[in-house]
Parts: structure tokens; C-alpha cells; sequence
């Protein structure tokens, strides 16, 4: 059987799945769509909460950059995570004990005002649809190197396919898909890691196998890694050589930005009980674990075999031949990918041989025109987001293994984009019509409109992904920086201060505007006479990058949230008992059966 039919057994098996799933578990009222009728199981809860977590990011992109940046981009491991420890120690069972649909409900009602209802909800819309293009690009992209179509056509079956799983399930029918899309996206990524874990180290644990030794050398992997890298003119793989004050503030961005974004704040609205929310973050945080503790020993591991493919002589050899490439079937992988425009290379010098090293480095280059082997690297372009998807084919895995993680990949993708999408129609629905446009609407009319607003959305993000804006994927942040700047603090102040509506509007509407303002300048996307382009490095605008800015935002948004609120009239005293109680550990069990 060729691969393309092995590819398309293991998607096509998965989809039925979710549709089936969706089907079983469709959605009959506004507390189904919203909120599961609040009766999901923290485990199951847990399980979901992880895969609509783990978007195409976390399972295609992160290995990536861990894999090409090394220690430095372990502030993705720890912020990601990081930021569910304060959700299940500050959000998520204060969030439920308030007992409302959505995000912007609870600060619109915290703050007894529609105007900081409307506000949550701008942020949340400009959020979650940066997010979701992201994810609606990657179905597009998995779909086109595994299922040999265009990127259009896997675009479009990808909104297919959530369209009718979404749509009429809701968050009942996307909850329970979720589950399975996590089976798979697991399965995905630990059973290759396991499989190249064992060929470099004979350790079938990858986390343990990254600590060992490798298996040709005999030497401790990372040492060799970091040999060999080095010699190649790239920074040691485990040494830190980046900016500490802004690894830091991006941590912390990634933290808080994280414990903000609606989509995984609304899954903790679907327990039966309080201590539910709690258990269910403590169960995310296991399931993500087994990812996350993988995606290390992925990066590592891929990035030594890639190394040792281009030079299968060492380092101080000679760098692989064109025409080994071309007629060596372990190399078949580079001409299948070459076909996407992800990955390409050229014989500059024409010596029949392909070197790669970093010739931004000038005594690597002088080390290399000694050799003979030009002045420029001929791997012309490596793009970081396919290293996990090319994984086994890299390490020449099984034809079932590479069906499994083309699954996998989309799995990721669509599972948060489903519940972005729920987050979006939801606030649209819930937040804006019911809650402001028409409060008398029917269940029957508001449901309707849910579902209407979910279709429009998941058009919105079909059409931004096949023409996605220039700075989308230059902002894969940004999500994260407003969420984090306009979100987060709203939510810590509704729980445990007693900030006014005054003060809640003006900190939001500062948060997130400084925070844009900021990021557009640092990526140059304002014109301003007598400026070519602003940088992450432009004096003018400080040493905080513009992914790093988040954690900034969030400051500006609690100062001038309590400056506001101190300025103005204190709030009601029944809104003062409501945050009170909503504190009040006493009776977390009631929501149900009081116990």
C-alpha cells in the first residue's frame, strides 16, 4: 500500500471519528452549546481542555523552534505551562463558582457595566481570530504535503469538517471530540519520539533517552549535539545566549496570556461543581505534560539527525552530495517536502555537494572556503514548522507511523481551532445579542444564532487563512500579548479586588491599546516620516521586544485600572457581596448537590 493511501485511511478514519462524536453528542439547548449542560467530568474535562490547549503550535511548531534555538526556547515549555498553574490556583473555580457561559458575561456582570462587556468582547474577537488563522493555515498545510492537494482544497476540507462538528454539537459535540483528537494527537507524537528515541539511544522514554548517551558515539547526546553545532558555527545547543530580562517578560506573557485566552477559560465552565474547575486544570496539566516533556527529546533528536544527514561524514568531513540526495532513499523526504516550497537548497558553488553551516559567522566561513566548501550555506530554507510533521521520514520510520502524525498534526490544528471558534461565537451570540442587541430573544432564537455566528466565523477564518494579513504569522503572540494585556487582569481584579466599572473599562481599553500600539511599532507596521522600520532592536522603543510586551500591558492595564477606580465612586455594596461570595471557599460544592 503507497503512502498517500496509508495517509488518507488514518485522516480519513479520524475525521469520521470526530463527525461521529459530534452526531452522538449534538447540541439541544444553550447550556449544551455553552457549556456542556455542565456535565462533563474533570478528567474527560481535563483531556479536552488539553487538545483544544495543544494547537498546531504547541504539537507542530514548538519542537521546531526548540529544535533550531535550543535552551532559549524553553520559555515556550514553561510560560504555556506556567499559565495553567494559575488557572487552577486563581481563575478556574472562582470562574465556575460565578456559574455564567463566558468570559465577557462574568466581567460585564463583575463590573455591572455593558460597555466593559463590549470591551472583553472586542479583545476576545481580535484574540481568538489571530489565534485560529494560525491553526486554519496549518490544516491547510498538513493537508497539502499528506494528501498531495493544494493548500486551498485542505483548507477548505478542514472547515468542513469542523463546520459539522461544531457547529451543531457545540461545546458538548466539540468537548467529547476534543477527547479524541487528543487520543490521536498523543499517539502522534510519542509513538514516532519513541521509535528515534530507541534508534539514538536505545531508551524508549525520549525524555530519558535526551540525558543518555548516543547509541554510535557513546557519547551524552546533548554534548554531542552541542559539538557538533558548534563546529558548524551555531550556538551550543544547551548554552543560554539570549537576553535574560526579555526571556523573563516573555515568560510571564506566555503565563498570564495563557490563563487569559477565552477558549480554555469557558472548558472549566462545563464541571458540574466548583472543585471540578480545579481537578480539571490538574488534569490538563498532566495530559499536557506528556507532550510537553516529549517536545525537548523531539527537538534535540531531529535536530542531531538532520545535522548528521547533511554532513554523513562528521563535521570536519565533507557535507552530503547532490547526488546522493537524489538517488539515496533517505534523502526522499527532502524532494517531497521541496515540492511544498518549505524546505529548498542549491548547489551555489556548484561542487556537486550541498554544506550547511551558518554563514553568518565569519570565522565559520573562513573555516569553510578552507575546506572547499564556498562562502554561503546551501540549505537555502528550512522552515522550522515542518520539523515534527517530517520527523519519520527523517529517521525512515514506517509508512503507518507517517499516516499516524499526518492525524495527528490536524487533529492539533482543528481541536483549537474548534474551540476558538466556539469562544468567538459564543461572545458574538451569547455576549453581544442576547446581551446587549436583543435580551429578550428566545433559547431556541439565541441557539440559532450561536450556530449562525459559529458559520460566519469559521468563513472569516477559512478566508484569513488562505489570505492570511502579512503580519499574522509574524504575531504568533500577539494572541497571547492581548489576552494577556486586557483579559487577565480584568478577570484577577473581578475575583480579588474590589476595582470599580470605571476603572475596569479604562485598565482594559489602556491594556490593549498600548499593547497594539506597541507591537505595530516594533514591526514597522505604521508609517512614521523619517523611520524606515522599527525592530525588537530599535533604541527608540526600548530593549522590550514586542513578544515580550504583554506582561508590560498587563501592568499598565492594573495600574490605571486602581488609579481610575480610587478616582471614582466605590462599587455598588450588592457587588461588593457578590465578589465576597464568589471568594467564599465555604460551600464550593453547592453548584450541585452540596456536597
Amino acid at each position: 500500500m503507497d503512502q498517500f493511501t496509508i495517509n488518507l485511511l488514518f485522516v480519513g478514519a479520524s475525521f469520521a471519528l470526530y463527525i461521529g462524536i459530534a452526531i452522538w453528542a449534538r447540541a439541544g439547548s444553550t447550556s449544551e452549546f455553552y457549556a456542556a449542560g455542565r456535565g462533563v467530568h474533570p478528567v474527560t474535562n481535563g483531556m479536552a481542555t488539553a487538545a483544544d490547549w495543544m494547537s498546531a503550535a504547541s504539537f507542530i511548531g514548538m519542537a521546531g523552534l526548540i529544535a533550531f534555538t535550543g535552551y532559549d526556547n524553553s520559555t515556550f515549555l514553561m510560560g504555556w505551562t506556567g499559565g495553567y498553574v494559575l488557572l487552577a490556583l486563581l481563575l478556574a473555580p472562582y470562574l465556575r463558582k460565578f456559574g455564567k457561559f463566558t468570559v465577557s458575561e462574568f466581567i460585564g456582570d463583575r463590573f455591572y457595566s455593558p460597555t466593559a462587556r463590549v470591551v472583553a468582547v472586542i479583545a476576545l474577537l481580535v484574540a481568538s481570530l489571530t489565534y485560529v488563522i494560525g491553526q486554519m493555515t496549518g490544516v491547510g498545510v498538513a493537508f497539502g504535503r499528506f494528501l498531495e492537494v493544494s493548500n486551498t482544497t485542505g483548507l477548505l476540507i478542514g472547515a468542513c469538517v469542523v463546520f459539522a462538528y461544531a457547529v451543531f454539537g457545540g461545546m458538548k459535540g466539540v468537548t467529547y471530540t476534543q477527547v479524541a483528537q487528543y487520543v490521536v494527537l498523543i499517539m502522534a507524537y510519542t509513538i514516532p519520539a519513541v521509535f528515534i528515541s530507541l534508534q539514538l539511544t536505545g531508551n524508549p522514554v525520549p525524555a530519558l533517552g535526551l540525558f543518555g548517551e548516543h547509541a554510535a558515539s557513546g557519547e551524552p547526546l546533548l554534548a554531542k549535539l552541542d559539538a557538533i553545532v558548534a563546529e558548524l558555527g551555531f550556538n551550543e545547543y544547551t548554552a543560554h545566549h539570549g537576553d535574560t530580562f526579555n526571556m523573563v517578560l516573555f515568560t510571564l506573557s506566555l503565563m498570564i496570556g495563557t490563563a487569559g485566552l477565552p477558549h480554555v477559560i469557558m472548558r472549566f465552565f462545563t464541571v458540574p461543581r466548583v472543585a471540578d474547575a480545579r481537578w480539571s486544570a490538574g488534569w490538563a496539566l498532566v495530559f499536557i505534560a506528556l507532550l510537553y516533556l516529549t517536545a525537548p527529546a523531539v527537538g534535540a533528536m531531529a535536530r542531531l539527525n538532520i545535522t548528521d544527514m547533511m554532513w554523513p561524514n562528521g563535521a570536519s568531513g565533507d557535507p552530503v552530495s547532490v547526488e546522493m540526495i537524489e538517488g539515496d532513499e533517505r534523502y526522499n523526504w527532502m524532494a517531497t517536502w521541496q515540492k511544498t516550497g518549505l524546505l529548498g537548497w542549491e548547489d551555489k558553488n556548484g561542487d556537486g555537494r550541498i554544506a550547511y553551516f551558518n554563514d553568518g559567522d565569519a570565522d565559520t566561513v573562513a573555516k569553510m572556503q578552507a575546506a572547499g566548501w564556498g562562502d554561503a550555506n546551501e540549505l537555502t530554507n528550512f522552515n522550522r514548522d515542518i520539523l515534527v510533521l517530517a520527523n519519520p521520514e527523517i529517521a525512515n520510520l514506517p509508512s503507518w507511523v507517517i499516516g499516524l502524525v499526518a492525524a495527528g498534526g490536524l487533529a492539533a490544528a482543528l481541536s483549537t481551532a474548534a474551540g476558538l471558534l466556539l469562544a468567538i461565537s459564543s461572545a458574538v451570540s451569547h455576549d453581544l445579542i442576547k446581551g446587549s442587541i436583543n435580551p429578550s430573544i428566545s433559547e431556541k432564537g439565541e441557539l440559532l444564532s450561536a450556530r449562525v455566528a459559529m458559520a460566519v466565523a469559521i468563513a472569516v477564518a477559512t478566508y484569513l487563512g488562505l489570505n492570511p494579513p502579512g503580519f499574522a504569522a509574524q504575531t504568533v503572540a500577539l494572541a497571547f500579548g492581548l489576552a494577556a494585556a486586557s483579559i487577565f487582569p480584568a478577570l484577577m481584579m473581578g475575583i480579588f479586588t474590589k476595582v470599580n466599572n470605571k476603572g475596569a473599562v479604562a485598565g482594559m481599553v489602556s491594556g490593549l491599546l498600548v499593547t497594539l500600539i506597541y507591537i505595530f511599532l516594533h514591526k514597522g507596521w505604521f508609517f512614521i516620516p523619517d523611520t524606515n522600520s522599527f525592530t525588537d532592536a530599535n533604541p527608540l522603543l526600548g530593549t522590550i521586544k514586542s513578544t515580550s510586551f504583554g506582561a508590560v500591558g498587563a501592568l499598565i492595564n492594573f495600574c490605571v485600572a486602581f488609579t481610575v477606580s480610587k478616582m471614582t465612586q466605590p462599587i455598588p455594596q450588592e457587588i461588593e457581596e457578590l465578589v465576597e461570595s464568589v471568594r467564599v471557599p465555604r460551600g464550593a460544592g453547592v453548584a450541585v448537590d452540596g456536597h
